[in-house]
Formats: structure tokens, C-alpha cells, sequence
């Protein structure tokens, strides 16, 4: 569904992505773990064409991403095939819970009336563990964790086939975190889309990836299946994991 080949990205003198190769499967659960600053974000930015790369080729179903003209309708229906859960969760503060969740369903190709999208939004609520009553509510009236299930309802609100996850855990305490990871396992194998995580949180990689890829020095250090993560042999894997200061991962002391 989606594949990255040899992509290198710079900002003037820093090079980010230095030859990225990956591929993610149709209905796969795909994980990039690294450290910060390695090029997590700008690597799903690349394929969302928000970035273009340097030099590279990055397909989505086949599809070249820096053909896409930005604004061109063959973009926005491209766009439109993604979902996307924001790391602080991105939510319009002056919109109620039921419009950050239907904000796409009430403009563009997508556009429904007012009514079929509150609809929509609610049942998005409650799939994500929400009542009908938070609907009306606003995000400074939610805690973090039922901010982070808005977000993650609004990014399945269009039935995408494609979901992006952005350090989905970020700021939540190990309880409200695996309630988020579980969910996300479970939306994506019932919705049957294809995921892209990127996380340095190694407990979400456990419950929700089906595979793992090592960002680091800009290059995909080792790929694999989850299962095979703690015996994969990889310098870099293996201290990532294990959090170890010692190892090729240079650390600041």
C-alpha cells in the first residue's frame, strides 16, 4: 500500500532521511520506532506529500505522491483515503466534540448535511468508548485521555483506508494508554486499513504493530515482525529497546 525507495530529505545543511527503503503491506499494522529527531515525522509527511522529498519515489497504492499538485482535486481525493491521530490530539477548541469529529464529514467531497454528520460522530463517540452526551461538550471539558478518543474517533469518522498514528500515547498515564492501544488494534483489524505509527513508546508497539521498522542516521536500520523485535540481532534495536545508554545509539551525557 505503501512504499518509500531510497527517499532522502535535507533542511538546508541537516540531512534528515538519507535513503529511506520501506514497505508497508495493505491492512498492515506498519510501527517506525527511533529516537527524537531521527525523521519519524518528517518519513509520514513525505507520504502525505506535506514534505516533498529531495530525491526518492514514494508510491501509495501505486499512486506517485509528488505528481500530486497541491490543491488539485486529484489531490484532495488522495487526501482523502487517510486518517490521521494528531500527537496532542489537535482538537478545535472553539468547535464542540461532535464538529471536531465530523469536521471533514461537513466539508468537501465528503460534505453531509448537518444532521447526517452529528450522526455519524456520535456512533464514532461511542465506538471509541464515548457517550452521546460528550457531543455537545467542548475539548477544555474533556481530560486528556477522552481528548486523545475524540481524536482517535474523528480519525476513523470518513472510514479511511489508510491511518495515521503520531505518538498516539503521548501525555497519558499506562492505564489510559493501553485503553488508547487497544482500541487502536482494535479499529484498525475491524476496519481493515492499513496503519502507520511512529512512537517511542515501546508498550504501544507491542499491542499494535504487526511490524516494526528501525528509523536511525536516516536509513531503516533493520525491519521485521514484531515477534521477532527482541531477537533481531540489531545493535540499534536492541538498545533502543532496552533503553540502554551503552550501544551505537550516541546518547548526551
Amino acid at each position: 500500500m505503501i512504499e518509500l525507495r531510497d527517499v532522502h530529505k535535507s533542511f538546508g545543511p541537516k540531512h534528515v532521511l538519507r535513503g529511506v527503503d520501506l514497505k508497508i503491506e495493505k491492512g498492515k499494522s506498519l510501527v517506525i520506532i527511533g529516537g527524537s529527531g531521527t525523521g519519524k515525522s518528517v518519513t509520514l509527511k513525505c507520504v502525505l506529500g506535506l514534505i516533498e522529498a529531495d530525491t526518492g519515489l514514494v508510491t501509495v497504492d501505486g499512486q506517485d505522491v509528488t505528481r500530486l499538485r497541491q490543491g488539485s482535486s486529484e489531490r484532495d481525493a488522495f487526501l482523502a483515503r487517510f486518517g490521521m491521530l494528531f500527537q496532542g490530539g489537535a482538537l478545535f477548541d472553539s468547535l464542540t466534540v461532535w464538529q471536531n469529529v465530523a469536521f471533514r464529514l461537513l466539508r468537501g467531497s465528503l460534505k453531509k448535511t448537518k444532521e447526517e454528520a452529528r450522526e455519524i460522530a456520535v456512533e464514532k463517540l461511542r465506538r471509541v468508548g464515548l457517550t452521546p452526551d460528550v457531543a455537545d461538550l467542548f475539548p477544555a471539558e474533556l481530560s486528556g485521555g477522552m481528548q486523545k478518543r475524540v481524536g482517535l474517533a474523528r480519525a476513523i469518522a470518513a472510514e479511511p483506508e489508510i491511518i495515521f498514528f503520531d505518538e498516539p500515547t503521548t501525555g497519558l498515564d499506562p492505564i489510559m494508554s493501553g485503553v488508547i492501544n487497544e482500541l487502536i488494534r482494535e479499529i484498525v483489524v475491524e476496519m481493515g486499513a492499513t496503519a502507520m505509527t511512529i512512537t517511542h513508546d515501546m508498550t504501544s508497539v507491542r499491542a499494535i504493530a504487526d511490524d516494526v521498522a528501525m528509523l536511525h542516521g536516516g536509513k531503516i536500520r533493520w525491519t521485521g515482525p514484531v515477534s521477532e523485535m527482541d531477537s533481531s540481532g540489531d545493535p540499534y534495536v536492541a538498545q533502543f529497546i532496552s533503553g540502554s545508554a551503552e550501544g551505537p545509539i550516541e546518547t548526551v551525557r
